[in-house]
């Protein structure tokens, strides 16, 4: 009788009017697929010959605000016996600098904005010696603020092999208009999602982070498509 009552208090809570079933959670910001990640600065002159040439090779960011260089690409790739011997991803004659770096990320494909995206906030980073887990951790704090107030997460890759970014983050956005649309928070929500995502406040996140890194570089860029 015990386990019938149970059973039938159960049923209750599912099948009671207006009960849900419980919604699949959200893709993580993170993962397991190795990326090559390949940053791109054009010999001078031939920037619209190296966008052609890489066009297609993946996920592929045109610097727009920020670093120095002009192109990022990001594409995932089986294993490590996929380098071997691979073609370089254009002509030695158009790339004046490049930068390689094998990362763990999600598939952004998979990730809801990416596909649309119109501008992407890129941020980079070196961490202090030893705090590359508290940096990583702080980007996941950070995400779970950005979802508390609606606006888009970032996805999250950490370095394996090659470049000096221990880690680097990319964040969709529709356009300009979107990226700007930060502004028409209202302070206290800000602060409340902020402290409910482990900082002591919207004003502290900043300082927070800056706490665990050597470098942090920003870039804004839109896609070549």
């Amino acid at each position: 009788m015990k386990r019938f009552a149970v059973v039938i208090g159960l049923c209750a809570l599912v099948c009671a009017p207006g009960a849900r079933a419980q919604e699949p959670p959200a893709p993580s910001m993170r993962g397991e697929t190795l990326h090559r990640m390949t940053l791109l600065r054009a010999a001078p002159g031939r920037l619209l010959d190296l966008v052609a040439a890489v066009k297609g090779r993946g996920l592929v960011l045109r610097h727009s605000q920020g670093d120095q260089w002009d192109l990022m690409v990001l594409a995932p790739v089986a294993g490590y016996g996929d380098l071997a011997g691979a073609p370089p991803l254009a002509d030695t004659a158009l790339v004046a600098w490049q930068e390689d770096e094998l990362v763990r990320g999600p598939d952004v494909a998979r990730l809801d904005g990416f596909a649309a995206g119109g501008l992407y906030h890129i941020e980079m980073f070196v961490a202090l010696a030893g705090r590359r887990g508290e940096l990583v951790r702080e980007r996941e704090m950070e995400n779970a603020y950005l979802a508390a107030l609606g606006r888009p997460r970032n996805a999250i890759f950490v370095r394996e092999f090659g470049a000096s970014w221990d880690a680097f983050t990319l964040g969709p956005y529709r356009s300009w208009k979107h990226f700007a649309e930060r502004d028409d928070i209202p302070p206290e929500r800000s602060a409340a999602a902020a402290r409910a995502a482990g900082f002591e406040g919207d004003d502290r996140i900043g300082p927070y982070l800056r706490s665990l890194i050597q470098s942090h570089h920003d870039t804004l860029a839109t896609p070549v498509r």
